[in-house]
């Protein structure tokens, strides 16, 4: 029987390897960025076009490479970063394994032309699908010029996967935040087909923050710092106004490394707990300081992954810091950390070593045994008509209003108020207790349905408003922006990121515009015109939308009520959620 194992030619293992190292243009901008870092760039400038399916190029003032550094560089597992086993284990620079370069030039068509400061010229090297074509001498500045054109170009089986150009583009904003926001001492500039998009000035970390998302982030900002015996912990979150429903403005960072972790993303969301609304998410930039030898950035292909030595530590370490800053800015009440022996215990314990467990003693909470989260909603309002129960069979001075919803029954209905909100009403021989502001979200959402798209009516403001944007909700407006006439708008760039709104929909009043622009720019990408549309929908729907507190007149309560019973009147939401619920005082006979 023949032998059928077999060495892989060097073109088809790069490709293959690629398939971990590029996996869409943002792959290569993070490599190649990383690179000019390791390089000891002052001055990066990022430029794209086709959101980097057809070239994506960086150019720094970094060290440069030799001749034969350069050819090398292009060679798999050929690196400068480490020699031997042990700096796997203390790896301070971003990329060390070898692959990037050699994967990226498996793939699409490379140029590079790099020279080194104290030499007269250059070396310029074209590769092609991995294999290379020339080297001459050439003329050019100190530093490195990567150009990284028509990516998957003899893979088309995974160019078809790309996605179209807003997503992609998204992704590559993506990773020049991440990489912009730990270099705060470097320039930073992208281009997108010729266009600007970012031109970050060096600067202190806060101005690094907001020149990426804007100024308005500028006054919800709490600076973090704690300085322990083996751990630094330095950045900024944002107060509770500043949440988001996404998780688009969350940033770790260990040494200057951008990594996902669930873990402590818990950590920051235990310190805001209680002062966040249900669903949303703390906005947050943290930066670790680590010894390297403590950490292991080598378990994910992207590198976005960290093992950490004692991750525990860290995690009581970040809710502690956040926890103790919230309460320096009276946004949350404040703890004495020093006078909490078990806390200080945590919070000044070296590092541990191998062999050297410690041994840590959590606090001890109290809690109230009677509270039970999973009570049913049914058990909640049987608790809560009890308390209710007296209330509306007491001596009322004020007369019900009376009216008559049913024109083929003969009988009225009484309707009353109570003070949390909720109304009670009787229907026939049943007495239902009535949740307004949810029938209102119904007869809204109803009303809106079979809506034929067009122009709709709108009306001049008297002052036009301005909105400061940032370079993503800049790019997502020019996104959006063929759309919103044909919904009442009208609105323009006037200066820089700036936009201008100068008519808005009937319907929508003047202090809602700001937030109801927000929220849809918060949505990372509308694939479609009509996904934009849905979601343009379901913003506009809750912003017409009322709570059952803003119903304190019987006649807005009864007109409700009229459209409601227009509607059928529906027991449910369609995600389930009641509009109504029958008060059982039949239940309470044997209690009088």
């Amino acid at each position: 029987m023949p032998d059928i194992i077999q060495l892989l030619p060097d073109h088809v293992a790069n490709q293959i390897a690629a398939g971990e190292v590029v996996q869409r243009p943002a792959s290569i901008v993070k490599e190649l960025l990383e690179n000019a870092i390791d390089a000891d760039a002052s001055k990066i400038e990022l430029i794209v076009r086709d959101a980097g399916k057809n070239l994506i190029q960086v150019v720094d003032d970094g060290k440069g490479m030799s001749e034969t550094d350069a050819r090398m560089a292009f060679e798999r597992h050929a690196t400068s970063k480490i020699k031997g086993t042990d700096d796997i284990f203390r790896i301070s620079t971003k990329g060390f394994r070898g692959e990037a370069l050699a994967s990226i030039a498996a793939v699409s068509q490379v140029e590079l032309k790099t020279k080194q400061k104290d030499t007269a010229v250059g070396t310029n090297i074209y590769i092609e699908g991995g294999v290379f074509q020339f080297q001459d001498p050439v003329q050019t500045a100190d530093g490195s010029n990567f150009l990284v054109k028509n990516l998957f170009y003899n893979v088309p089986a995974r160019r078809k996967f790309l996605k179209n150009n807003n997503v992609e583009f998204r992704h590559v904003i993506d990773e020049f935040q991440r990489v912009a926001l730990a270099h705060e001492n470097i320039e930073f500039s992208l281009f997108h087909d010729d266009e600007p998009v970012f031109r970050l000035r060096k600067g202190s970390q806060m101005q690094r923050i907001v020149d990426i998302f804007g100024r308005k982030l500028q006054p919800q900002l709490i600076p973090i710092k704690e300085d322990i015996m083996w751990c630094k912990l330095h950045g900024f979150v944002a107060k509770p106004e500043g949440a988001k429903k996404t998780r688009g403005e969350q940033f770790l960072f260990v040494n200057g490394r951008f990594f996902k972790s669930p873990y402590f993303n818990k950590a920051v969301q235990e310190a805001f707990e209680g002062l966040l609304l249900p669903g949303y998410l703390p906005t947050f930039f943290l930066f670790l300081e680590l010894d390297p030898e403590k950490i292991d950035v080598n378990i994910h292909p992207q590198k976005t992954e960290v093992k950490f030595e004692d991750e525990h530590l860290i995690f009581a370490l970040i809710r502690s810091t956040i926890k103790r800053s919230l309460g320096i800015y009276n946004v949350a009440p404040s703890l004495d950390f020093e006078k909490d022996p078990q806390l200080d215990e945590i919070m000044h314990t070296p590092f541990p070593s191998k062999g050297n467990s410690v041994n840590i003693k959590m606090p001890e909470i109290v809690v109230d045994k009677d509270y039970n989260p999973f009570l049913e909603e049914k058990e909640v309002k049987q608790v809560e008509i009890q308390n209710l129960t007296e209330m509306y069979h007491q001596n009322i001075t004020a007369e019900p209003s009376k009216i008559n919803l049913f024109e083929d029954e003969d009988f009225d209905e009484d309707l009353m108020r109570l003070p949390n909100g909720y109304w009670l009403f009787n229907k026939g021989d049943r007495t239902l207790m009535l949740d307004l502001g949810r029938m209102h979200r119904l007869v809204v959402s109803e009303n809106m349905t079979g809506v034929k798209k067009g122009p709709v009516n709108s009306h001049s403001l008297l002052f036009s408003l301005e909105y400061h944007m940032n370079e993503i909700e800049k790019n997502k407006y020019k996104s959006i922006k063929k759309y919103l006439p044909e919904l009442g708008f009208d609105m323009k760039i006037a200066h820089e990121n700036v936009l201008r709104i100068d008519t808005v929909p009937e319907g929508l009043k003047e202090t809602q515009v700001m937030k109801f622009l927000e929220d849809l720019f918060e949505i990372l990408e509308y694939k479609t015109e009509e996904e934009f549309m849905q979601y343009y929908q379901n913003q506009w729907n809750k912003m017409q939308s009322k709570s059952r507190f803003d119903f304190i007149y019987k006649k807005d309560a009864e007109q409700l009520i009229k459209d409601f019973t227009a509607l059928g009147f529906p027991e449910f939401l369609p995600n389930g959620k009641r509009c109504f619920y029958e008060v059982p005082f039949n239940d309470f006979k044997n209690k009088f």
